[in-house]
């Protein structure tokens, strides 16, 4: 049996030093196209094969990263989740998936490295961290927060602009008449949680388009399901007077009002419009079709997937990164579209 080639070898075919095929194979940006070419058709014409396990072994790393998000029955999160693993794969990495439901213990477990040994960085999503929690943490362990973080600085992180995201799908609602808009998940006091600034974002809206702020339109809810959904709308209706726009801060909450709204006979969007947040798969085929905000779920992962390998690859050499991925208003018929 043939030896399997190295990168020496492949340095020889091209006439270049071994540390240019390296850059080449981690698409380091400061090689001239003409001798990434030249190392292309080395490696084309040797069949040489990035040994990954084996680099990973000699660095001590293991190829593995961790995703933690709260609930993978949330759609948000498993359908964020298979995009992380696509992107993870495509780099040489496996994903562990762990749930943390949202308790602040098992976040912390996972912020200091339960999985350590098996994981060479997480990506977390967190619901119930406190701001100190980030400032105590193993730095040792590389960390991409997603979603809202507690506290500024210390971490890179990946996002979308959630007031801005608010705001935008309130002034849909606005544009279509509405006026008495209620916020099913929202929260009005508390620290800049997602559920904060989205209401943060109606508010502005609301206010802009000079419309008074009610507190007792926005209501919190125990969590984000369809259920909560549901309850939250039909406890709605029985307001006098009734809202004419229901924004519900995720897609399930809103699925769930839907759903309500059918069994007490209320036409959507005739007689009220509804707007969800994450464009799952379901806001698709529900009836009607959901409008719903679309955060950049594939630009989410490949920035948070990005950042973790560039931590780490080099866990100083890169200042702390708050990345900030594009979202959409896709309009539907719950609001007429």
């Amino acid at each position: 049996m043939a030896a399997r080639p190295r990168i020496k070898d492949v340095a020889e075919y091209a006439g270049v030093s071994p540390k240019t095929v390296s850059n080449v194979i981690n698409n380091f940006e400061h090689v001239s196209e003409r001798t990434r070419a030249a190392v292309q058709e080395a490696i084309d014409a040797l069949g040489y094969r990035v040994n990954i396990a084996g680099r990973q072994l000699r660095q001590g790393r293991t190829g593995m990263i961790t995703l933690a998000v709260p609930e993978l029955d949330v759609a948000y999160f498993a359908e964020l989740a298979k995009h992380v693993m696509a992107e993870a794969d495509a780099r040489g990495r496996t994903v562990l998936i762990h749930q943390t439901g949202a308790v602040r213990e098992r976040e912390l477990a996972a912020l200091h490295g339960f999985d350590a040994q098996f994981s060479d960085g997480l990506i977390l999503s967190p619901l119930a961290l406190h701001p100190r929690d980030l400032a105590t943490r193993d730095r040792r362990l590389p960390v991409v927060l997603l979603g809202e973080r507690p506290a500024e600085g210390g971490t890179d992180h990946v996002g979308i602009d959630n007031v801005t995201a608010a705001r935008e799908a309130t002034e849909h609602l606005l544009s279509r008449g509405r006026r008495r808009i209620a916020v099913i998940g929202g929260a009005v006091r508390g620290r800049q949680g997602t559920d904060r600034l989205r209401t943060d974002g109606y508010r502005e809206a609301m206010e802009k388009a000079g419309l008074p702020f009610e507190p007792d339109l926005v209501l919190p809810v125990d969590a984000y399901h369809w259920r909560d959904g549901a309850r939250a709308a039909a406890a709605l209706m029985e307001r006098d007077p009734r809202p004419d726009a229901l924004l519900c801060l995720n897609d399930h909450l809103a699925l769930g009002a839907l759903r309500a709204l059918h069994d007490l006979g209320r036409s959507v969007p005739a007689d009220l419009d509804v707007i969800g947040f994450d464009d799952i798969e379901a806001s698709r085929f529900s009836v009607p079709s959901l409008t719903t905000v679309a955060p950049d779920k594939h630009q989410i992962a490949r920035a948070a997937v990005a950042l973790l390998l560039e931590r780490i690859e080099a866990p100083d050499a890169v200042e702390l990164r708050d990345q900030v991925v594009g979202h959409r208003v896709i309009v539907r018929e719950s609001t007429g579209g």
